[in-house]
């Protein structure tokens, strides 16, 4: 059999991902949630023409019934038709997944439900809890600055009976150029002086709680390593609050030479433009492992050459498949079809310089698509 339609019947599992927004989107929400952007672009231009927007034409049309290209237009009316939950659904099972990692820590309009989301997949869900978002409803909560460090490690500790793992988001807020040791109680506490004196309140009522103090994120990103689950790492591009240079992976070395053994997986997401950072720390720490989601969809067509980049120094063991899907499932979607398209197109090229077998390639497609997942997070087959 061809290794493109072993490939379609590649089983996935999706390590990091987000639900999807079911109700009608009219098109420049659609373009919005197609970007990383929190504005739409300039008059006259469309998120369309760019490389996932071309994917999304190739990818995402047949899903619905549609030829391979359909101008945007005729795919737009046909999702109408559909209507979001149905087009979700179809967008959804396609994908081959078979496990939903959901970070639960992003909170949109209209977002439905992990339980519903994994529904329309037709895939089981595990829960990866975001630290930050634990600091600030513990703080929400009223507990003051004496209490809230221990009260963090409390809650945590509560939350890994059920999760799969943690994620940080310490790129957007301080950085990755995190403390390779935890911070003592006193300063976790002269921090949270600082940071619940600063909150805004309105109304006779408490703003809500963002964290953005560097203290309290290296308590809650080692109180997290301590407790031995994987700890997801956003690394790389994202949306306008990240500033990109405080997102290389390579920021986090000190940490991760400090790391204890009984420390869990550190797992570095997204990661492009420093996917060849990622890999070389995969390849020098055994604690570190990579995905290329969010990078895979919207890099659309030159996605083998972002995973043949990857896979130059990345131990093969250390690569998983994510998608970052999120608010559309057309992401999602792109996220499964486009690494089966470059997985396709890395090991055939492998295949054609005779440096691997036919055996060894479906081998290594089985690892990154799902086998890698399943051990780093102890799911089982």
């Amino acid at each position: 059999m061809p290794l493109a339609d072993e490939l379609a019947g590649l089983p996935l599992v999706d390590q990091h991902c987000h639900p999807v927004v079911l109700d009608p989107l009219d098109r420049p929400a659609f373009e919005l949630l197609l970007t990383e952007a929190h504005e739409g672009g300039p008059a006259g231009t469309s998120a369309f023409d760019s490389a996932a927007g071309l994917a999304v034409r190739r990818w995402c049309a047949p899903a619905l019934g549609l030829v391979p290209h359909a101008p945007i237009d005729d795919y737009l009316v046909r999702r109408d038709e559909l209507g979001s939950v149905e087009a979700s659904r179809r967008l959804l099972a396609a994908c081959g997944a078979v496990d939903l990692l959901v970070d639960t820590g992003l909170s949109a309009p209209g977002l439905c439900s992990a339980a519903r989301f994994g529904e329309l997949a037709g895939a089981r869900v595990h829960e990866v809890t975001r630290v930050e978002a634990v600091v600030e409803e513990v703080a929400a909560r009223g507990v003051d600055a004496a209490r809230l460090g221990a009260a963090v490690v409390e809650e945590l500790g509560s939350r890994a009976a059920g999760s799969v793992g943690f994620k940080t988001v310490a790129a957007y807020r301080v950085g990755l150029d995190l403390p390779a040791t935890a911070p003592g109680a006193a300063e976790v506490r002269r921090a949270a002086d600082r940071w619940l004196a600063a909150a805004v309140v309105h109304g006779g009522e408490r703003a809500r709680f963002r964290l953005d103090d560097p203290v309290l994120i290296a308590h809650a990103v080692h109180t997290a390593l301590s407790l031995g689950l994987p700890l997801q790492v956003h690394t790389g591009f994202g949306d306008p609050d990240l500033t990109l240079h405080r997102a290389d992976p390579s920021l986090l070395t000190p940490l991760l030479r400090a790391l204890p053994p009984e420390a869990g997986p550190i797992v570095l997401l997204h990661c492009y433009p420093y996917h060849r950072q990622a890999a070389y720390l995969a390849h020098a720490f055994p604690q570190v492992v990579l995905d290329l989601s969010l990078a895979v969809n919207h890099v659309g067509v030159r996605g083998a050459a972002v995973l043949a980049e990857t896979l130059e120094l990345a131990p093969f063991g250390s690569v998983l498949h994510g998608t970052d899907g999120f608010g559309l499932a057309e992401l999602h979607h792109l996220g499964a079809a486009l690494l089966r398209q470059a997985l396709g197109t890395v090991l055939e090229g492998w295949l054609a310089e005779d440096a691997l077998t036919a055996d060894d390639a479906l081998r290594l497609a089985g690892m990154i698509g799902a086998g890698n997942a399943r051990r780093v997070y102890g799911l089982g087959g």
